[in-house]
């Protein structure tokens, strides 16, 4: 049987892109190809050469598609840039994936109208729309999408690494904090949380993962607030590293402006960290304040020491509430499962598309 080719636009060095590359290779079978930007969009002329880079870049997936052969699909991550060149390639069908609440960020970007056209231009010429969580659909409907087309399910995580062996001590909190170091994903909210903590004599340790641009910044903030000896900033690690960290971690606190569906989040679950994020659309999908998690204001760092001691506190309360998150994910999340099902879909677009 002859293996399909599916043309991969989108940062392939992404957890989320590998995870869903890694998902149609052992499920679907599918030989990847990859395409991405090559300039960065850190500072303004790194920005303006993405801009002209972008304008051009249908011409580099073109010698691509001729180079390596007509491939059987495409798919895109965002709805915006490559989920536009993916419809106008000329592939046919065409998969794109809504990354975010609606992919339309920064949300005061001077761009903002040119890539809403974009996306209304992708919206419509795709074949299939990836929400991985049901808040993306929401502007789906606002802006007129065929919702027929759209796929709602989350890509999932694995199960067989991301394990429900907590080993986490009791008697202290041991908190993980796994987002990039970005300004939306307020770091300083969170240290200044455990500065709050530190300041009321309670022990704890805080371990932040993943590299950033706020790195050297969170440093400094968490040494003038009298806590650097209780806070272990790891920089990046492999993937493999994190189901261990989460599993020695009794708290998964994440702070961010905006949310779409959050693997994180789902990882921290799986690995019963008991979950303290922000009250935003995006987490108040799966996170229900005082059942299964805590919901916070963003930027209210005196609200969110109070429900991380009240969390700690509570050992039995929290408890119940980790067991019944796993439940949840290996329900709504497993990759195991949700990869499948998306592989599958694929493998029926290519057919009908061949057959036409």
């Amino acid at each position: 049987m002859k293996k399909r080719k599916i043309l991969f636009l989108g940062e392939s060095y992404r957890a989320d892109a590998i995870t869903w590359m890694n998902g149609l290779k052992e499920f679907g079978d599918f030989e990847i190809i990859t395409w991405e930007l090559q300039t960065s969009n850190k500072g303004i002329k790194n920005r303006i050469l993405r801009i002209i880079e972008f304008l051009f870049a249908i011409v580099k997936i073109k010698e691509i598609i001729k180079s390596k052969k007509k491939p059987d699909m495409i798919i895109a991550e965002r709805t915006t840039s490559y989920g536009f060149l993916a419809a106008i390639s000329g592939i046919q069908p065409v998969a794109i994936a809504q990354q975010g609440i609606t992919d339309l960020w920064p949300e005061k970007s001077i761009l903002k109208s040119f890539k809403k056209n974009i996306q209304q231009y992708a919206f419509k010429k795709a074949d299939l729309i990836h929400a991985w969580g049901s808040v993306m659909t929401i502007s789906m409907k606002e802006n007129n999408v065929d919702m027929n087309k759209v796929l709602v399910l989350p890509k999932g995580i694995d199960l067989t690494k991301f394990k429900n062996n907590n080993t986490a001590p009791s008697q202290k909190i041991c908190a993980i904090v796994t987002r990039s170091l970005l300004p939306e994903y307020r770091h300083s909210t969170i240290l200044k949380a455990f500065a709050v903590l530190h300041q009321k004599g309670i022990d704890f340790l805080l371990t932040i993962i993943g590299d950033g641009n706020q790195l050297n910044t969170l440093k400094e903030l968490a040494k003038k607030l009298n806590i650097d000896e209780k806070v272990i900033f790891t920089g990046r690690i492999p993937n493999s590293d994190l189901p261990k960290l989460l599993q020695q971690s009794n708290i998964y606190i994440s702070m961010p402006i905006t949310e779409g569906v959050s693997a994180s989040l789902f990882e921290a679950m799986a690995c019963n960290c008991y979950p303290i994020v922000t009250d935003i659309a995006g987490n108040q999908s799966w996170i229900t304040h005082g059942e299964n998690g805590q919901l916070i204001a963003i930027d209210d760092h005196e609200n969110l020491a109070e429900e991380i001691l009240w969390s700690f506190e509570n050992n039995s309360f929290r408890e119940q509430a980790v067991v019944k998150n796993r439940h949840f994910v290996e329900e709504n999340a497993n990759y195991a499962i949700n990869m499948k099902i998306i592989s599958d879909t694929y493998h029926e677009l290519i057919n009908t598309k061949s057959t036409n």
